[in-house]
């Protein structure tokens, strides 16, 4: 049986952007599965009593400067979205609706690349969509698809958050690995320990 790890995320969080790029190398040199789960960073916290790092000025600066030491460390493109924090409800959905389908890489790796590689608001409508459309996406079907009452989108992404408060997730990134959690991107040697039965 693969092993699998259950990674949370929102696609609002820098962490989580960190995670999500170096995540498919856990996953090689394991052999292992990852579960891309997204949820309601912004329904955790409120579960769970958390705030965002951005609430403290001194803890802000510090992980701004800290999320771009580790994008150099592990060479990959980083860039503080001046629009951060965005809300993210309409963005979840979308990773939501896609879940299981083939454009849910395709969708996640888009908006990651728009939040944190080239900073883009996503919170306004219009340059969501024409992000999107330039991904190769249909604006119009992403449109259907986060309010279909088929796809269920919303009573999916609220019931990933409770999956995730329920199994003791108090922010994004956590990666869940046979019950233990590991919190942040800079536990990825800890996951691949896990995986690996260390």
């Amino acid at each position: 049986m693969t092993r699998q790890a259950v990674f949370y995320f929102d696609v609002g969080s820098p962490t989580s952007y960190l995670a999500h790029r170096a995540l498919p190398k856990v996953a090689m040199e394991t052999g292992a599965q990852i579960v891309w789960r997204p949820v309601l960073l912004g329904g955790i916290f409120q579960a769970t009593g958390n705030k965002t790092p951005m609430d403290c000025p001194a803890k802000a600066k510090w992980m701004i400067d800290d999320l771009q030491r580790w994008a150099h460390k592990r060479n990959v493109r980083f860039q503080h979205n001046p629009y951060f924090p965005i809300n993210t409800l309409t963005l979840q959905r979308g990773a939501v609706a896609f879940e299981g389908t083939d454009l849910f890489d395709k969708y996640v790796e888009s908006v990651f690349s728009a939040m944190w590689e080239f900073p883009k608001n996503l919170a306004d409508p219009a340059i969501l969509e024409a992000t999107l459309v330039e991904a190769g996406f249909d604006a119009g079907h992403f449109r259907e698809r986060v309010v279909s009452p088929e796809v269920k989108v919303k009573e999916k992404l609220k019931r990933n958050t409770t999956e995730a408060i329920d199994a003791g997730v108090f922010g994004c990134p956590t990666i869940v690995v046979g019950g233990t959690l590991f919190f942040g991107q800079d536990r990825l040697d800890f996951v691949s320990e896990a995986l690996r039965g260390v």
